[in-house]
Protein backbone atom coordinates (compact mmCIF):
# COMPACT_ATOMS: atom_id res chain seq x y z
CA UNK A 1 0.00 0.00 0.00
CA UNK A 2 1.40 3.36 -1.02
CA UNK A 3 2.19 5.64 1.88
CA UNK A 4 2.50 9.41 2.00
CA UNK A 5 4.48 10.30 5.11
CA UNK A 6 4.06 13.48 7.13
CA UNK A 7 7.31 15.33 7.77
CA UNK A 8 7.33 14.63 11.50
CA UNK A 9 6.86 10.92 10.78
CA UNK A 10 9.81 10.95 8.35
CA UNK A 11 12.07 12.92 10.70
CA UNK A 12 14.16 9.95 11.97
CA UNK A 13 14.88 8.91 8.37
CA UNK A 14 15.67 12.48 7.34
CA UNK A 15 18.07 12.93 10.26
CA UNK A 16 20.21 10.01 9.08
CA UNK A 17 19.89 11.03 5.44
CA UNK A 18 20.90 14.63 6.04
CA UNK A 19 24.02 13.55 7.92
CA UNK A 20 25.19 11.24 5.12
CA UNK A 21 23.74 12.95 2.06
CA UNK A 22 22.04 9.71 0.96
CA UNK A 23 18.47 8.46 1.06
CA UNK A 24 16.77 5.10 1.11
CA UNK A 25 14.48 4.55 -1.88
CA UNK A 26 10.76 4.71 -1.16
CA UNK A 27 9.42 3.65 -4.59
CA UNK A 28 5.80 3.37 -3.54
CA UNK A 29 5.94 6.67 -1.68
CA UNK A 30 7.59 8.35 -4.66
CA UNK A 31 4.84 7.18 -6.98
CA UNK A 32 2.24 8.50 -4.57
CA UNK A 33 4.02 11.87 -4.51
CA UNK A 34 4.14 12.06 -8.31
CA UNK A 35 0.41 11.30 -8.38
CA UNK A 36 -0.09 14.07 -5.84
CA UNK A 37 1.77 16.46 -8.16
CA UNK A 38 -0.51 15.76 -11.09
CA UNK A 39 -3.87 15.83 -9.28
CA UNK A 40 -6.08 18.90 -9.17
CA UNK A 41 -5.55 19.72 -5.50
CA UNK A 42 -5.16 23.25 -4.25
CA UNK A 43 -2.97 24.92 -1.64
CA UNK A 44 0.74 24.68 -0.94
CA UNK A 45 2.76 21.50 -1.29
CA UNK A 46 6.24 20.90 0.18
CA UNK A 47 8.55 18.41 -1.54
CA UNK A 48 12.03 17.13 -0.65
CA UNK A 49 14.20 15.53 -3.33
CA UNK A 50 15.94 12.32 -2.33
CA UNK A 51 18.60 12.91 -5.00
CA UNK A 52 21.86 14.78 -4.42
CA UNK A 53 22.69 14.80 -8.14
CA UNK A 54 22.63 18.36 -9.51
CA UNK A 55 21.44 17.30 -12.98
CA UNK A 56 18.57 15.20 -11.63
CA UNK A 57 17.43 18.01 -9.36
CA UNK A 58 17.56 20.63 -12.10
CA UNK A 59 15.66 18.22 -14.34
CA UNK A 60 13.07 17.72 -11.58
CA UNK A 61 12.45 21.47 -11.68
CA UNK A 62 11.88 21.26 -15.44
CA UNK A 63 9.62 18.22 -15.04
CA UNK A 64 7.42 19.92 -12.45
CA UNK A 65 7.14 23.07 -14.56
CA UNK A 66 6.21 21.04 -17.65
CA UNK A 67 3.84 18.52 -16.06
CA UNK A 68 2.13 20.10 -13.06
CA UNK A 69 -0.84 22.45 -13.29
CA UNK A 70 0.42 25.45 -11.33
CA UNK A 71 -2.62 27.63 -11.93
CA UNK A 72 -4.20 26.63 -8.62
CA UNK A 73 -1.29 25.09 -6.73
CA UNK A 74 1.91 26.45 -5.22
CA UNK A 75 4.85 24.12 -4.63
CA UNK A 76 8.05 24.42 -2.62
CA UNK A 77 10.79 21.99 -3.66
CA UNK A 78 13.74 21.52 -1.28
CA UNK A 79 16.90 19.89 -2.62
CA UNK A 80 20.63 19.54 -1.97
CA UNK A 81 23.54 18.49 -4.16
CA UNK A 82 26.93 16.91 -3.89
CA UNK A 83 29.63 19.52 -4.67
CA UNK A 84 28.79 21.39 -7.87
CA UNK A 85 29.10 24.81 -9.48
CA UNK A 86 25.93 26.03 -11.20
CA UNK A 87 26.14 28.88 -13.71
CA UNK A 88 23.22 30.98 -14.88
CA UNK A 89 21.52 30.51 -18.25
CA UNK A 90 23.42 33.39 -19.89
CA UNK A 91 26.81 33.02 -18.24
CA UNK A 92 30.28 32.02 -19.39
CA UNK A 93 31.70 29.13 -17.30
CA UNK A 94 35.26 29.86 -18.51
CA UNK A 95 34.95 33.30 -16.92
CA UNK A 96 33.00 32.27 -13.81
CA UNK A 97 34.86 29.34 -12.29
CA UNK A 98 38.13 27.45 -11.99
CA UNK A 99 37.48 24.58 -14.40
CA UNK A 100 40.83 22.84 -13.91
CA UNK A 101 40.46 22.84 -10.11
CA UNK A 102 36.92 21.51 -10.42
CA UNK A 103 38.08 18.63 -12.62
CA UNK A 104 40.84 17.73 -10.15
CA UNK A 105 38.44 17.93 -7.21
CA UNK A 106 35.58 16.02 -8.84
CA UNK A 107 33.21 19.02 -8.63
CA UNK A 108 30.42 18.96 -11.21
CA UNK A 109 29.56 21.90 -13.48
CA UNK A 110 25.95 22.58 -14.44
CA UNK A 111 24.03 25.29 -16.29
CA UNK A 112 20.51 26.03 -15.10
CA UNK A 113 17.65 27.39 -17.22
CA UNK A 114 17.20 30.53 -15.14
CA UNK A 115 19.35 33.66 -15.26
CA UNK A 116 21.39 35.13 -12.43
CA UNK A 117 24.88 34.46 -11.16
CA UNK A 118 27.10 31.48 -10.42
CA UNK A 119 26.66 29.57 -7.16
CA UNK A 120 28.50 26.78 -5.36
CA UNK A 121 26.44 23.85 -4.08
CA UNK A 122 27.33 21.15 -1.60
CA UNK A 123 25.47 19.23 1.10
CA UNK A 124 25.74 22.23 3.42
CA UNK A 125 23.66 24.36 1.05
CA UNK A 126 19.87 24.07 0.83
CA UNK A 127 18.15 24.91 -2.46
CA UNK A 128 14.55 26.09 -2.44
CA UNK A 129 12.42 26.29 -5.58
CA UNK A 130 9.10 28.14 -5.36
CA UNK A 131 6.68 27.12 -8.14
CA UNK A 132 3.62 29.19 -8.98
CA UNK A 133 1.53 30.39 -11.89
CA UNK A 134 2.89 33.27 -13.94
CA UNK A 135 0.32 35.51 -12.27
CA UNK A 136 1.33 34.27 -8.83
CA UNK A 137 5.04 34.98 -9.35
CA UNK A 138 6.22 36.95 -6.28
CA UNK A 139 9.90 36.72 -5.29
CA UNK A 140 9.57 38.97 -2.24
CA UNK A 141 6.77 36.80 -0.89
CA UNK A 142 8.91 33.71 -1.37
CA UNK A 143 11.88 35.29 0.41
CA UNK A 144 9.52 36.24 3.22
CA UNK A 145 8.99 32.52 3.86
CA UNK A 146 12.73 32.13 4.48
CA UNK A 147 13.26 35.28 6.53
CA UNK A 148 10.18 34.68 8.72
CA UNK A 149 11.17 31.06 9.31
CA UNK A 150 14.66 32.15 10.41
CA UNK A 151 13.34 34.99 12.58
CA UNK A 152 11.04 32.62 14.42
CA UNK A 153 13.89 30.16 14.92
CA UNK A 154 16.67 32.61 15.74
CA UNK A 155 15.66 36.29 15.87
CA UNK A 156 19.19 37.25 16.92
CA UNK A 157 20.50 36.29 13.46
CA UNK A 158 19.02 39.51 12.01
CA UNK A 159 18.16 38.37 8.48
CA UNK A 160 16.64 40.63 5.83
CA UNK A 161 15.83 40.43 2.10
CA UNK A 162 17.20 43.05 -0.30
CA UNK A 163 15.84 44.69 -3.44
CA UNK A 164 18.16 42.41 -5.45
CA UNK A 165 16.26 39.42 -4.02
CA UNK A 166 19.14 38.27 -1.82
CA UNK A 167 19.04 37.63 1.91
CA UNK A 168 21.74 39.04 4.15
CA UNK A 169 22.64 38.13 7.71
CA UNK A 170 23.43 41.01 10.07
CA UNK A 171 23.35 43.37 7.08
CA UNK A 172 26.71 42.18 5.76
CA UNK A 173 26.88 38.44 4.99
CA UNK A 174 25.00 36.98 2.05
CA UNK A 175 23.28 33.71 2.92
CA UNK A 176 20.81 33.54 0.01
CA UNK A 177 20.98 34.39 -3.69
CA UNK A 178 18.16 33.81 -6.12
CA UNK A 179 17.18 33.51 -9.78
CA UNK A 180 13.96 32.81 -11.64
CA UNK A 181 12.33 31.56 -14.82
CA UNK A 182 8.96 32.69 -16.15
CA UNK A 183 7.18 30.82 -18.94
CA UNK A 184 3.87 31.40 -20.68
CA UNK A 185 1.70 30.13 -17.82
CA UNK A 186 3.99 29.19 -14.95
CA UNK A 187 7.02 30.40 -13.04
CA UNK A 188 9.62 29.26 -10.62
CA UNK A 189 11.95 31.15 -8.34
CA UNK A 190 14.85 29.25 -6.83
CA UNK A 191 17.36 30.31 -4.23
CA UNK A 192 20.18 28.99 -2.10
CA UNK A 193 20.43 29.02 1.68
CA UNK A 194 23.86 28.55 3.23
CA UNK A 195 23.60 26.39 6.33
CA UNK A 196 27.03 24.73 6.59
CA UNK A 197 28.68 24.91 3.15
CA UNK A 198 32.41 24.27 2.73
CA UNK A 199 33.96 27.76 2.68
CA UNK A 200 37.41 26.43 1.79
CA UNK A 201 36.05 24.96 -1.46
CA UNK A 202 33.58 27.75 -2.27
CA UNK A 203 36.01 30.61 -2.81
CA UNK A 204 38.69 28.94 -4.98
CA UNK A 205 36.28 27.34 -7.46
CA UNK A 206 34.43 30.62 -8.09
CA UNK A 207 37.52 32.33 -9.51
CA UNK A 208 38.33 31.84 -13.19
CA UNK A 209 41.49 30.00 -14.18
CA UNK A 210 41.28 31.14 -17.83
CA UNK A 211 43.45 33.96 -19.17
CA UNK A 212 42.22 36.85 -21.31
CA UNK A 213 38.52 35.99 -21.63
CA UNK A 214 36.41 38.88 -22.96
CA UNK A 215 32.67 38.32 -22.85
CA UNK A 216 29.33 40.13 -22.75
CA UNK A 217 27.82 37.25 -20.77
CA UNK A 218 26.11 38.09 -17.47
CA UNK A 219 28.81 38.46 -14.78
CA UNK A 220 28.36 37.34 -11.20
CA UNK A 221 28.37 39.89 -8.38
CA UNK A 222 30.58 38.68 -5.53
CA UNK A 223 29.56 39.35 -1.92
CA UNK A 224 30.88 38.29 1.50
CA UNK A 225 29.10 35.08 2.46
CA UNK A 226 28.48 33.19 5.69
CA UNK A 227 26.85 30.00 6.91
CA UNK A 228 24.00 30.08 9.38
CA UNK A 229 25.94 27.73 11.65
CA UNK A 230 28.88 30.16 11.65
CA UNK A 231 26.67 32.44 13.75
CA UNK A 232 24.58 29.79 15.51
CA UNK A 233 26.08 26.26 15.68
CA UNK A 234 22.92 24.97 17.41
CA UNK A 235 20.76 25.51 14.29
CA UNK A 236 20.31 21.96 12.97
CA UNK A 237 19.04 20.81 9.58
CA UNK A 238 15.94 19.34 11.23
CA UNK A 239 15.06 22.67 12.83
CA UNK A 240 15.60 24.53 9.57
CA UNK A 241 13.50 22.18 7.42
CA UNK A 242 10.70 22.03 9.96
CA UNK A 243 10.58 25.84 10.23
CA UNK A 244 10.57 26.31 6.44
CA UNK A 245 7.77 23.77 5.93
CA UNK A 246 5.67 25.36 8.67
CA UNK A 247 6.22 28.89 7.37
CA UNK A 248 5.46 27.91 3.77
CA UNK A 249 2.23 26.29 4.92
CA UNK A 250 1.29 29.41 6.88
CA UNK A 251 1.96 31.63 3.85
CA UNK A 252 0.47 29.53 1.05
CA UNK A 253 -1.96 27.19 2.81
CA UNK A 254 -1.93 23.41 2.85
CA UNK A 255 -0.35 21.07 5.39
CA UNK A 256 3.26 21.33 6.50
CA UNK A 257 4.01 17.87 5.13
CA UNK A 258 7.47 17.02 3.79
CA UNK A 259 6.90 14.70 0.83
CA UNK A 260 9.97 12.79 -0.37
CA UNK A 261 10.56 12.63 -4.13
CA UNK A 262 12.94 10.37 -6.05
CA UNK A 263 13.68 11.98 -9.45
CA UNK A 264 15.76 8.94 -10.46
CA UNK A 265 12.56 6.87 -10.68
CA UNK A 266 11.65 7.31 -14.35
CA UNK A 267 8.45 5.28 -13.91
CA UNK A 268 7.20 7.94 -11.51
CA UNK A 269 8.56 10.85 -13.57
CA UNK A 270 8.41 9.81 -17.24
CA UNK A 271 11.00 11.55 -19.38
CA UNK A 272 12.95 13.06 -16.50
CA UNK A 273 16.05 10.94 -17.19
CA UNK A 274 16.30 12.34 -20.73
CA UNK A 275 15.94 15.87 -19.32
CA UNK A 276 18.78 15.11 -16.93
CA UNK A 277 20.94 13.72 -19.76
CA UNK A 278 20.50 16.95 -21.73
CA UNK A 279 21.51 19.07 -18.74
CA UNK A 280 24.72 17.07 -18.18
CA UNK A 281 25.75 17.25 -21.86
CA UNK A 282 28.60 19.40 -23.20
CA UNK A 283 26.31 21.09 -25.74
CA UNK A 284 24.14 22.51 -22.96
CA UNK A 285 26.77 23.29 -20.30
CA UNK A 286 29.39 24.83 -22.61
CA UNK A 287 27.69 25.10 -26.01
CA UNK A 288 25.06 27.54 -24.71
CA UNK A 289 27.73 30.05 -23.68
CA UNK A 290 27.26 33.44 -25.39
CA UNK A 291 29.92 34.26 -28.00
CA UNK A 292 33.22 35.42 -26.47
CA UNK A 293 36.85 36.06 -27.35
CA UNK A 294 40.18 35.24 -25.75
CA UNK A 295 43.19 37.50 -26.17
CA UNK A 296 46.40 36.75 -24.34
CA UNK A 297 50.19 36.63 -24.59
CA UNK A 298 52.12 33.44 -23.90
CA UNK A 299 55.70 33.59 -22.67
CA UNK A 300 57.66 30.74 -24.24
CA UNK A 301 61.14 29.54 -23.22
CA UNK A 302 63.33 26.60 -24.15
CA UNK A 303 66.70 25.02 -23.37
CA UNK A 304 68.50 26.86 -26.17
CA UNK A 305 67.44 30.43 -25.39
CA UNK A 306 67.22 32.15 -22.02
CA UNK A 307 65.49 35.24 -23.46
CA UNK A 308 62.31 33.43 -24.43
CA UNK A 309 59.67 34.48 -26.94
CA UNK A 310 56.18 36.02 -26.78
CA UNK A 311 53.29 34.36 -28.64
CA UNK A 312 50.15 36.38 -29.41
CA UNK A 313 47.00 34.26 -29.16
CA UNK A 314 43.45 35.28 -30.07
CA UNK A 315 40.34 33.07 -30.24
CA UNK A 316 36.76 33.83 -31.26
CA UNK A 317 34.50 31.25 -29.63
CA UNK A 318 30.88 30.64 -30.62
CA UNK A 319 28.62 27.89 -29.21
CA UNK A 320 31.67 26.66 -27.31
CA UNK A 321 33.71 26.02 -30.48
CA UNK A 322 36.70 27.95 -31.85
CA UNK A 323 35.29 29.92 -34.77
CA UNK A 324 38.59 31.59 -35.64
CA UNK A 325 42.13 31.62 -34.31
CA UNK A 326 45.02 34.05 -34.65
CA UNK A 327 48.38 32.68 -33.56
CA UNK A 328 51.45 34.90 -33.98
CA UNK A 329 54.59 32.89 -33.23
CA UNK A 330 58.10 34.27 -33.87
CA UNK A 331 59.38 32.39 -36.93
CA UNK A 332 62.87 32.04 -35.45
CA UNK A 333 61.32 30.02 -32.60
CA UNK A 334 58.85 27.91 -34.60
CA UNK A 335 58.46 27.72 -38.40
CA UNK A 336 55.46 29.53 -39.86
CA UNK A 337 54.28 26.33 -41.54
CA UNK A 338 54.09 24.55 -38.18
CA UNK A 339 52.23 27.37 -36.40
CA UNK A 340 49.80 27.50 -39.35
CA UNK A 341 49.22 23.78 -39.00
CA UNK A 342 48.58 24.27 -35.29
CA UNK A 343 46.06 27.01 -36.05
CA UNK A 344 44.31 24.69 -38.50
CA UNK A 345 43.97 22.06 -35.78
CA UNK A 346 42.37 24.59 -33.42
CA UNK A 347 39.80 26.18 -35.73
CA UNK A 348 36.50 24.34 -35.60
CA UNK A 349 37.50 22.39 -32.46
CA UNK A 350 35.69 22.71 -29.14
CA UNK A 351 37.23 25.18 -26.70
CA UNK A 352 37.95 22.23 -24.46
CA UNK A 353 41.38 21.08 -23.19
CA UNK A 354 40.50 17.37 -23.29
CA UNK A 355 39.39 17.37 -26.93
CA UNK A 356 42.14 19.76 -28.03
CA UNK A 357 44.85 17.74 -26.26
CA UNK A 358 43.92 14.70 -28.35
CA UNK A 359 44.19 16.76 -31.55
CA UNK A 360 47.55 18.15 -30.44
CA UNK A 361 48.89 14.66 -29.75
CA UNK A 362 48.46 13.69 -33.40
CA UNK A 363 50.35 16.79 -34.53
CA UNK A 364 53.18 16.24 -32.03
CA UNK A 365 53.76 12.68 -33.26
CA UNK A 366 54.83 14.10 -36.62
CA UNK A 367 57.67 16.15 -35.10
CA UNK A 368 60.89 15.35 -33.28
CA UNK A 369 63.83 16.96 -31.51
CA UNK A 370 63.80 20.63 -30.48
CA UNK A 371 60.86 21.50 -32.74
CA UNK A 372 58.74 18.89 -31.00
CA UNK A 373 59.77 20.22 -27.57
CA UNK A 374 58.88 23.79 -28.52
CA UNK A 375 55.60 22.74 -30.09
CA UNK A 376 54.76 20.70 -26.99
CA UNK A 377 55.36 23.70 -24.72
CA UNK A 378 53.21 25.91 -26.92
CA UNK A 379 50.42 23.33 -26.94
CA UNK A 380 50.55 23.05 -23.15
CA UNK A 381 50.31 26.83 -22.81
CA UNK A 382 47.27 26.93 -25.12
CA UNK A 383 45.57 24.15 -23.16
CA UNK A 384 46.16 26.13 -19.95
CA UNK A 385 44.31 29.09 -21.48
CA UNK A 386 41.25 26.83 -21.91
CA UNK A 387 41.08 26.10 -18.20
Amino acid sequence: MAILLHFKETLPCLRDSLRTGTFKTFREMTRTCSTLLTDSGKGGLVLYSQSTNVYENLALEDWIEANVDLQHRNILLLWRNMPAVVVGRHQNPWKECNLSLMRRSGISLARRRSGGGTVFHDLGNLNLTFFASKKGYDRQRNLKVITEALRRLRPELEVAATERFDIFLKGHYKITGSASRISRKSSYHHCTLLHSANHSALSPVLHSSCQGVHSNATPSVLSPVANLVDHDPTLTWEMLLDALADQYSAEFGGRAAMNLMNPADDSAFPGLSSMSAELRGWDWIFGKTPKFSVQTRLKMTDDLSSAGRTVELCFEVKHGAIESCRLDVPTDWLPHSLSSELRGVLEGERFCPQRTAAAFAMLLRCESGERQKRLCRLCDAILAVMG
